[in-house]
């Protein structure tokens, strides 16, 4: 599958840089998820490794490709969440990794090239696993690559984000968006963009999976408590029981569009009986309960107090 169009611009950049031996020891990959960011990250580890490279494409064919592929190559190694010792795995990267990752990096390259290490998602390092990083990015080892991966990289301490060099995925234009969507064969384009926020890679995705349905099901949802006709439980339990963080975002969305229509004096698509200012408070609630979704709290409690706001 042939790169989006919006990875261009950074690859050359990257190549460039390759060509004239000027990599910097650590990139920071970062943006939207659903830009590709991972597929960019492989696609460009690949070819530093590869003996056979053209431009910076990998040939697929050589053995350090192979290797890669099969996720045996000595000189690359992604560092994600690992297990406890009671085989749990692990919601964060802990110090132990960042230590392990330091004394590979330590190691001379099997290969006599390059050594790249990644870190997914970056911004799931603890504090201590940050300070550990920070030690390795101060001494980097010759010709050894950081590739760090993050959806959220204010997560990130600025001391490790002030050592990589950045690179930003931001959601293409709607019209690169589109032609796109159209080449990968998503029926309704526009829609899939518009329920995906303006972000192409999750509006295939999205589209793939059949999650317009959902969407209008959220509409049809509000819409039906905003004119008196829903009970407030029982769309809880629709919610809770299919992908509720999902129906959350597309509730959000369809309250900025009322309001936005309400701004053009047009007819919204929820019949809210609320004021523009309690639908500004609803919409920033609705926000924070998907931002609290994973945390302590019962979801349906959450849900509840949300839908109970809505009229």
């Amino acid at each position: 599958m042939s790169a989006p169009p919006w990875h261009a611009e950074h690859w050359a950049r990257l190549q460039a840089r390759r060509e004239r031996n000027a990599m910097p020891h650590a990139l920071l990959l970062c943006g939207p998820a659903g830009l590709g960011k991972r597929d960019f990250m492989h696609r460009f580890a690949q070819g530093l490794l590869c003996t056979q490279a053209v431009q910076g494409e990998p040939c697929g064919q050589c053995r350090s490709c192979q290797l890669f592929v099969a996720g045996t190559h000595p000189d690359y190694a992604v560092l994600s969440y690992g297990l406890r010792k009671d085989g749990v795995q692990r919601s964060e990267i802990v110090v132990d990794q960042i230590r392990e990752l330091s004394a590979r990096l330590a190691m001379a390259s099997q290969f006599g090239g390059w050594q790249i290490v990644c870190i997914d998602p970056a911004d799931a390092m603890n504090t201590a696993a940050a300070n550990a990083l920070l030690k390795t990015l101060e001494e980097p080892s010759p010709q050894t690559l950081l590739l760090l991966v993050a959806d959220a990289p204010w997560r990130l301490p600025q001391t490790i984000r002030s050592r990589c060099q950045r690179i930003e995925f931001h959601l293409p234009s709607r019209d690169v968006s589109l032609g796109w969507l159209r080449q990968q064969g998503v029926k309704d384009a526009e829609s899939a963009l518009d329920a995906a926020g303006g972000n192409p890679g999750l509006a295939r995705a999205w589209a793939e999976e059949g999650v317009l349905a959902r969407r209008l099901e959220v509409r049809k949802d509000l819409g039906a408590l905003a004119a008196g006709r829903g009970e407030a439980l029982e769309v809880v339990k629709r919610w809770l029981d299919n992908e509720p963080e999902q129906r959350l975002w597309f509730a959000a969305q369809a309250v900025a569009d009322e309001v936005k229509a309400r701004a053009s004096a047009a007819t919204g698509p929820l019949a809210s009986q609320l004021d523009a200012e309690a639908l500004d408070q609803w919409f920033m609630l609705a926000n924070r309960t998907r931002e609290s979704w994973r945390g302590p709290l019962r979801g349906d409690l959450l849900l509840l107090e949300l839908l109970s706001r809505w009229r």
